[in-house]
């Protein structure tokens, strides 16, 4: 797989996008920004961004609300459901812990018992941290599908999913997360040195966050692109 040329098709597809597109470029600001007001209880980024994911060029335009909304709360539901593994390790190992220092309490302190309760604790949150990063890398091939077939429960054919994946590579999937997410440490950095810029730093990032967030979506398009179709 050729990640720089992904990453050229996407900066072109971003680039395309935008230039001259201001009232395109602002409604995506302005999306970006109430989505992280409300905490993505009004997902209408994330339902843009699931048109860019289905593969659609050349960009979309930003209407259909509705459809927005509706696809922005399906990303949510999917993302939230690939989280309950990890959260049931962090709550198993938790709970023992808890547990443990609770019986540690009752019995006066016990050294034995408290450190066995903050193993348990640590257990936990490293197990949860292992688990989470394995499903995520499986939670955005889902996204991918989800938005490909237009059907939510795509997301969760399981089969489909790890049969993609296959076919395409997990070093490559894999790779080409991690060139994502180095992309996304050099914007932020970009980004931090902005944001301070007295008066219009914070509408610089909100421009580029819309822009960036454009781009990583196109980027996870190309790549699925990549994989070898699945019915």
């Amino acid at each position: 797989m050729d990640y720089g040329a992904l990453i050229s098709r996407s900066f072109d597809y971003t680039r395309d996008a935008l230039t001259g597109e201001w009232t395109r470029w602002i409604l995506l600001a302005v999306l970006s920004f109430l989505q992280a007001l409300t905490l993505s209880l009004v997902p209408l980024l994330s339902g843009y961004l699931v048109r860019v994911l289905s593969g659609k060029t050349p960009a979309p335009e930003v209407d259909n609300w509705g459809r927005l909304f509706v696809d922005g709360w399906k990303l949510n539901i999917i993302i939230l459901v690939y989280i309950i593994p990890a959260v049931l390790v962090f709550l198993l190992f938790g709970g023992l812990g808890a547990v443990g220092m609770l019986a540690s309490a009752a019995v006066g302190g016990d050294v034995v018992l408290t450190g066995a309760a903050l193993v348990s604790i640590l257990a936990g949150i490293l197990l949860a941290g292992i688990v989470a990063i394995i499903t995520a890398f499986v939670a955005l091939f889902a996204i991918l599908r989800f938005a490909r077939t237009g059907r939510m429960g795509e997301a969760f054919n399981a089969g489909a999913i790890f049969s993609q994946i296959g076919g395409l590579g997990w070093g490559a999937w894999i790779i080409a997360i991690v060139v994502l997410l180095v992309l996304s440490f050099i914007y932020g950095i970009v980004a931090g040195a902005l944001g301070p810029i007295p008066f219009v730093g914070w509408i610089i990032v909100l421009l580029l966050n819309a822009a960036f967030a454009l781009f990583a979506a196109r980027y996870l398009a190309l790549v699925y692109e990549e994989a070898p179709a699945q019915a």
